[in-house]
């Protein structure tokens, strides 16, 4: 795996797979990203790219509706994910279909701690290193925040081994995972503090000899709303008690 955009390869299968159980045929599909990969090609007819400028504004306007918009890893570094997927709703037409991934949960954890660790025993406190990667929950309810019904967010774990240190910090380049928060230290990172972080990562998250790093891949789909989809049912509506489906004893509270 070293030296290859292995994440990528493992979220665009995780991509296809959920997309390969819809068996709606799709024509016009917007790719967020600069070119659309040759395993999503065959799921539309016809494809858009587009990316989110500076001022995170989905560009091209006038482009769409479309039923079928996807993203990898586009929305990673977005600081407004919310106002990124009410944009994307907003291209589809109902009916249609949004499927994204991006990298969260507890992605890293085993650098998070050997940071953290050396920089308590070298310098007292803790600085921000990696930065904050969103819950799978927080994915499902921002996804109904932004208006898209029938939201669905689950995760998948990708657990990768590295002979070294170094073999990871060069696949953290290689997928701009290296610290972009503005609150970063600008200051270089000290030897000790170096030292630090390698021993406690290969004291803690060593396993056969290799360093261990874990990656979640947080997957989410939504649809835009239409009248044609599944509706909650009415509060009161119901034709069987809770207590009959659970075979139990219904008993009534005793008002005080």
């Amino acid at each position: 795996m070293a030296g290859d955009r292995f994440l990528e390869a493992a979220a665009l299968e995780g991509l296809t797979d959920r997309l390969g159980t819809v068996t709606r045929k799709f024509e016009h599909g917007l790719w967020i990203g600069e070119s659309v990969p040759r395993e999503i090609a065959p799921f539309a007819q016809d494809w858009r790219c587009m990316d989110f400028d500076a001022q995170e504004t989905l560009a091209a306007q006038s482009e769409g509706p479309f039923d079928l918009a996807m993203s990898l890893f586009s929305l990673q570094w977005i600081n407004d994910l919310p106002g990124a997927l009410v944009q994307i709703r907003a291209r589809l037409k109902p009916d249609g279909l949004f499927l994204g991934v991006v990298l969260g949960g507890t992605s890293l954890q085993e650098l998070r701690d050997a940071f953290a660790r050396a920089e308590i025993a070298t310098m007292g406190g803790i600085s921000p290193r990696v930065a904050p990667l969103a819950d799978v929950r927080d994915l499902g309810s921002l996804l109904q925040r932004a208006g898209f019904a029938l939201p669905v967010s689950d995760s998948e774990r990708l657990n990768v081994r590295y002979g070294d240190f170094r073999a990871l910090a060069r696949d953290l380049r290689l997928h701009a995972l290296t610290n972009a928060m503005s609150e970063r230290s600008r200051k270089p990172l000290r030897r000790a503090t170096l030292e630090a972080l390698l021993t406690n990562y290969a004291e803690r998250h060593c396993e056969g000899g290799k360093l261990k790093a874990s990656f979640d891949m947080l997957y989410l789909t939504g649809w835009s709303p239409h009248q044609s989809q599944q509706q909650p049912l009415k509060p009161g509506s119901a034709k069987a008690r809770l207590a009959q489906a659970l075979g139990t004893a219904e008993h009534r509270l005793k008002e005080r």
